[in-house]
């Protein structure tokens, strides 16, 4: 009994030519969700395998439950008689089905809806891009100036900002930043050691490998390492962060409170790193120092104190101040350009990322362009 209530329950799909040139089609059973449902195919086959057929009606006498999954069988199915020109009956069809039927195909396709990729002219595309980049030049600027205006508010005491954020930007942005730092000044010191010292040992001149560390890492090497080490740390934190806050509304909240997210978001970010990027500068150039240090004892049978002796006459106090000095433009550029773009982030996820990725290549690419300036500005002024 339960078998025949079973085989009553399931869909099925039968055929019968009462004429010549139509078909009929036998719907039973339940065209249900979890039902095992015939395919239009079967009904396809079967008109293309009799080319006298011309038209195409419905027997629902033994149909005793229908849902989506009909209809969708019914619109394939009239898709292809409308495609090869078979009449298509729908008077037999159950009421509701034949006006969801209707409903479905009420609405015709809006012109001009579906997307047509077309390529776009070269000089269409470059204006394109150049007006893009005449207007990030213009944001850029726009958002110096209102960090600007917060660092003055921030001096004169009116900045509006949690001192908890100041202090937990400072710790992250320091103390946590120590191992990476230590490990990679401590190796590019290396390098410069034993890359000199296989030069300067064809002279008999090992003893100037701590003049060549020591002033490389001084005045430049320890700065723009440690940046590039914070720009992808640090500066896609920041871009991270407020990414997430600009796809959740955060900060359009803060700007409906009559909060400045320049103020609260972007200047303990810009105050911390700008303050701890000169003290992991020194800290670079110590473990850079130690680095060749190491090269000098291990491979070139120097005396420990005799290479500190030779670093500290190498390195003079105008080194140390240009490299500080170079650590901390180019804190302000990290933070800067961390924060700009978690700013400009769009409102997806995917959007984040990108702020992210654009935050670390800008960082590294305006970090290399400052580098290059300042280096040329101490020529000039033979520094």
């Amino acid at each position: 009994m339960e078998t025949m209530e079973k085989e009553m329950a399931e869909a099925g799909v039968n055929f019968g030519l009462p004429d010549n040139d139509s078909l009929v089609i036998y719907l039973t059973g339940r065209w249900q969700i979890g039902m095992d449902l015939p395919v239009a195919d079967e009904v396809v086959g079967k008109i293309e395998s009799e080319p006298r057929i011309r038209s195409v009606s419905f027997d629902t006498n033994e149909l005793k439950g229908w849902d989506s999954n009909l209809l969708t069988f019914l619109i394939s199915l009239k898709t292809f008689c409308i495609e090869k020109k078979v009449e298509y009956r729908e008077e037999n069809l159950p009421e509701g089905a034949q006006r969801l039927l209707k409903l479905a195909s009420a609405v015709p396709e809006r012109k001009g809806a579906r997307k047509v990729s077309e390529k776009e002219p070269f000089w269409e595309r470059m204006g394109g891009e150049a007006i893009q980049s005449v207007a990030s030049v213009g944001e850029v600027l726009s958002f110096i100036g209102e960090a600007f205006i917060a660092v003055i508010r921030f001096l004169t005491g009116r900045a509006t900002f949690r001192r908890s954020d100041l202090f937990l930007f400072l710790r992250e942005s320091g103390s946590q930043a120590l191992p990476i730092v230590s490990l990679i000044s401590m190796l590019v010191g290396l390098i410069l050691a034993f890359v000199g010292a296989i030069q300067l040992q064809t002279f008999g001149a090992q003893i100037y490998v701590a003049d060549l560390v020591g002033i490389a890492m001084v005045r430049v090497m320890g700065a723009v390492m440690t940046g590039i080490i914070m720009a992808g740390r640090t500066g896609a934190s920041y871009a991270a962060q407020l990414g997430t806050m600009q796809v959740n509304e955060e900060i359009d909240a803060l700007k409906t409170l009559g909060i400045s997210p320049m103020e609260f978001l972007v200047l303990p970010r810009m105050l911390a790193l700008s303050l701890m990027m000169p003290l992991l500068c020194i800290y670079a150039d110590i473990m850079g120092i130690l680095g060749g240090l190491i090269v000098g004892v291990l491979m070139l049978d120097i005396q420990p104190i005799v290479y500190l002796n030779q670093t500290r006459e190498a390195v003079s106090l105008t080194n140390v101040w240009i490299g500080l000095f170079y650590s901390a433009v180019f804190g302000v550029i990290v933070a800067l350009a961390g924060c700009l773009r978690g700013m400009q982030c769009g409102r997806s996820a995917s959007a984040v990322g990108y702020a992210t990725t654009s935050a670390v290549v800008t960082s590294i690419v305006t970090i290399i362009l400052a580098t290059a300036l300042i280096t040329i500005l101490c020529n000039v002024l033979g520094i």
